[in-house]
């Protein structure tokens, strides 16, 4: 165990961090896997009303730094290419 004041608060911080980007990554991870099981399911509508929040979640997780910002950019660009491949 850490026995200096600056490691012991590095530990603090670095628990609360821990939990807060699982939290963002869990969040992110649950839209994504309801909005592809809408897509699998064929529902264009409901597809198409739960892309534009799910698209903001990825880009609010990739600002708060807890995914990198091209894997962002590459599952909303699968997402949307999906979703757009259903309905045409």
């Amino acid at each position: 165990m850490a026995n200096i004041q600056s490691a012991e608060k590095r530990i603090r911080q670095t628990a609360v961090r821990r939990s807060r980007n699982r939290y963002h990554r869990s969040r992110m991870r649950t839209a994504v896997k309801e909005l592809r099981a809408l897509i699998d399911n064929g529902q264009i509508d409901e597809a198409r009303d739960t892309l534009t929040p799910t698209l903001g979640l990825i880009d609010s997780t990739a600002q708060k730094g807890v995914i990198h910002r091209n894997a962002a950019a590459r599952t909303k660009s699968r997402l949307t290419r999906a979703v757009n491949n259903l309905a045409g």
